[in-house]
């Protein structure tokens, strides 16, 4: 059986809670890509950011490659999950 593969690596961590901006983003250092199902795990306490502000923290993450059968399946998955999205009507004309 073939392992999924895990390392670890820095990353920083953006958050950002005000009236214009409420966002949390991840960036791993050296540019890696993250692939459908890949999981990423940010090591470290919680961290809580008041309204109004944004803080940028650097932690440490584990990044577990998900094997060919996992990545096919997520995209799978994900791909059927995308046609819920479509709206499909059988009325005749418009609705108002």
């Amino acid at each position: 059986m073939i392992r999924p593969r895990a390392f670890t690596v820095p990353c920083r961590i953006a958050i950002e809670q005000s009236a214009a901006h409420f966002h949390a983003h991840v960036e791993l250092d050296g540019d890696l890509a993250v692939e459908p199902g890949d999981r990423v795990r940010v090591h470290g306490d919680p961290v809580r950011v008041p309204f109004g502000e944004s803080a940028v923290f650097e932690r440490t993450a584990t990044v577990v490659r998900a094997g060919p059968l996992l990545r096919a399946w997520t995209r799978a998955v994900a791909y059927l999950g995308l046609t819920e999205l479509y709206e499909v009507s059988f009325t005749s004309g418009s609705l108002r």
